[in-house]
Protein backbone atom coordinates (compact mmCIF):
# COMPACT_ATOMS: atom_id res chain seq x y z
CA UNK A 1 0.00 0.00 0.00
CA UNK A 2 0.96 4.04 -0.03
CA UNK A 3 0.76 5.63 3.04
CA UNK A 4 0.46 9.83 2.15
CA UNK A 5 0.83 12.51 5.21
CA UNK A 6 -1.80 14.91 5.12
CA UNK A 7 -1.81 18.02 7.43
CA UNK A 8 -4.61 19.98 6.47
CA UNK A 9 -7.45 21.75 8.93
CA UNK A 10 -9.91 21.26 6.06
CA UNK A 11 -11.31 18.61 7.86
CA UNK A 12 -14.62 18.03 6.01
CA UNK A 13 -12.86 17.86 2.45
CA UNK A 14 -10.03 15.70 3.48
CA UNK A 15 -12.22 12.76 5.49
CA UNK A 16 -14.13 12.74 1.99
CA UNK A 17 -11.07 11.61 0.07
CA UNK A 18 -9.12 9.18 3.27
CA UNK A 19 -9.53 5.50 4.04
CA UNK A 20 -8.28 5.81 7.70
CA UNK A 21 -6.72 8.99 9.59
CA UNK A 22 -4.71 9.44 12.68
CA UNK A 23 -6.06 12.26 14.91
CA UNK A 24 -3.25 13.74 16.67
CA UNK A 25 -3.55 16.18 20.15
CA UNK A 26 -1.24 16.94 22.06
CA UNK A 27 1.44 15.13 21.03
CA UNK A 28 -0.15 11.64 21.15
CA UNK A 29 -2.54 9.69 18.94
CA UNK A 30 -6.13 10.47 20.09
CA UNK A 31 -8.22 8.48 17.57
CA UNK A 32 -7.17 6.42 14.24
CA UNK A 33 -9.46 4.75 11.82
CA UNK A 34 -11.81 5.34 9.55
CA UNK A 35 -13.47 8.63 8.69
CA UNK A 36 -16.90 7.70 10.42
CA UNK A 37 -14.96 5.74 12.99
CA UNK A 38 -12.98 9.54 13.64
CA UNK A 39 -16.45 11.66 13.28
CA UNK A 40 -18.12 9.57 15.61
CA UNK A 41 -15.31 9.41 18.54
CA UNK A 42 -16.27 11.72 21.50
CA UNK A 43 -12.20 13.12 22.49
CA UNK A 44 -11.98 14.50 18.99
CA UNK A 45 -15.77 15.73 18.85
CA UNK A 46 -14.34 17.65 21.89
CA UNK A 47 -11.09 18.71 21.21
CA UNK A 48 -11.34 18.97 17.35
CA UNK A 49 -14.50 18.96 15.35
CA UNK A 50 -17.12 20.42 17.98
CA UNK A 51 -20.44 18.70 18.39
CA UNK A 52 -22.33 20.05 15.27
CA UNK A 53 -19.41 18.80 13.13
CA UNK A 54 -21.02 16.11 10.18
CA UNK A 55 -19.43 14.50 6.86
Amino acid sequence: GIGVLITDHNVRETLEIIDRAYILHDGAVLMEGRPAEIVAHEGVRRVYLGERFSL
